[in-house]
């Protein structure tokens, strides 16, 4: 994939958006859309069948609510100007500095990401092997990796 097409997909901070449980064409929201039609709208009788022999389907409520949040997801990423991490001050720093990455900035890392400290762990490693070895490569390297770990 070459570095425009990177940039639709990986946001300024490093995070691939179409991992995230918000995008509006993530792969979060592709299966549970699909877990949902594949269940079919009469699934939630089977479930309370069901839960007199296998007591988890007690709780098939909540996981059908989180399925349909998940499936209705909606942002087009950091890039497009819709950030849903309240506190994220990479969007507006990556404009105004004027790169695409932070590493790319000369004052990374720097103490206005506004991350939590896991968060900004994590943030600085991307950054940090994304200068290593290209964007593409790590791209490459990282677009089968869960994004949650």
């Amino acid at each position: 994939m070459n570095y425009a097409e990177i940039l639709t997909i990986l946001a300024p901070c490093g995070l691939n958006c179409r991992k995230c449980m918000a995008n509006a064409e993530g792969e979060i929201k592709l299966h549970s859309k699909c877990l949902l039609e594949l269940l079919g709208p009469s699934f939630e009788r089977y479930a309370q069948r069901f839960k007199s022999f296998m007591p988890v389907f007690e709780k098939y409520p909540e996981a059908k609510n989180l399925l349909e949040f998940f499936s209705t997801a909606d942002c087009r990423g950091c890039r497009s100007g819709m950030c849903r991490y309240p506190s994220c001050g990479v969007m507006k720093c990556h404009k105004e500095k004027g790169v695409d990455f932070c590493f790319q900035c000369n004052d990374f890392p720097c103490d206005g990401s506004g991350l939590d400290p896991d968060l900004r762990k994590r943030w600085i490693q991307m950054n940090e092997r994304m200068k290593e070895i290209g964007v593409e490569s790590y791209y490459d390297e990282t677009k089968d990796l869960c994004r949650y770990s």
